[in-house]
């Protein structure tokens, strides 16, 4: 069986399957699994896939700029917004992490009680200028233009002497097995981070970034106290109803 034809099978058991097994395909067409390991190193190589251990999973896709997906307000980010706002007490401390998807969240907290809320983002905060009731602790450091929130040891140092009660996170890739992932080594740090000084964290999730993987692991998901996930199709819950957190389908 020619290369060509081999990374043709693997890419179509990928998107079948969500996965490939080295051993199982190795198995399947009778041939050395080294010789499919190599193929999928050379795939990952080529951005096609993404390598673990004994195999390989999809990519995450790749995110445009800030300014572009911020004009993309879809209908699922605004369940996610709602259902999120709905979590918060009165007299609360919440962190939002960056992103288009915890600016819904911006947009529709309450504006009948009061609580503070905290975001290494100022895109985040420009969202709460004319609320009535949230006051706003901004976390500054390096810009990370991409997200448009800050990063390293300044924004490490501003979020370790605060113990948020809520969490909201954003990621660009979830996986029941790999956990939770994003496209920026210093940006996972600093999720990482605010996670571990929250008191819960919850996940933001749409539907197209489930059973994906990003190169930067962030937390594995016995980390986090729930998902809060948009989707159409229960069935692709399955795997993460087996895991110890909390699923809230918006």
């Amino acid at each position: 069986m020619l290369t060509t034809q081999r990374k043709s099978l693997i890419f179509d058991i990928l998107s079948r399957d969500g996965q490939v097994i080295a051993k199982r395909v190795a198995e399947e067409f009778s041939l050395s699994e080294d010789t499919i390991r190599r193929d999928l190193r050379e795939m990952a190589a080529e951005g096609l896939l993404k390598r673990v251990h004994g195999g390989a999973l999809p990519l995450a896709p790749a995110l445009p700029d800030f300014s572009a997906r911020r004009e993309v307000a879809s209908e699922a980010k605004q369940r996610l917004g709602a259902r999120a706002a709905g979590m918060i007490q009165p007299g609360q401390m919440i962190f939002l992490d960056g992103g288009t998807t915890t600016a819904e969240v911006a947009r529709q907290l309450p504006t009948d009680f009061g609580f503070t809320i905290v975001t290494h983002s100022p895109t985040i905060a420009s969202e709460l200028e004319h609320h009535p009731t949230a006051e706003v602790i901004l976390i500054g450091g390096k810009l990370y233009k991409h997200s448009m929130v800050a990063t390293g040891a300044v924004a490490m140092a501003g979020i370790s002497q605060l113990r948020p009660d809520l969490f909201f996170l954003g990621v660009t890739a979830a996986h029941p097995v790999q956990g939770l992932s994003t496209g920026d080594f210093e940006e996972a740090a600093i999720k990482r981070h605010i996670a571990g000084c929250a008191a819960e964290t919850h996940v933001l999730l749409t539907e197209e970034k489930l059973d994906r993987v990003s190169a930067c692991h962030v937390l594995p998901m016995t980390e986090v106290s729930g998902l809060i996930v948009a989707t159409e199709s229960p069935m692709a819950l399955a795997p993460y109803r087996d895991l110890s957190v909390a699923i809230l389908e918006a």
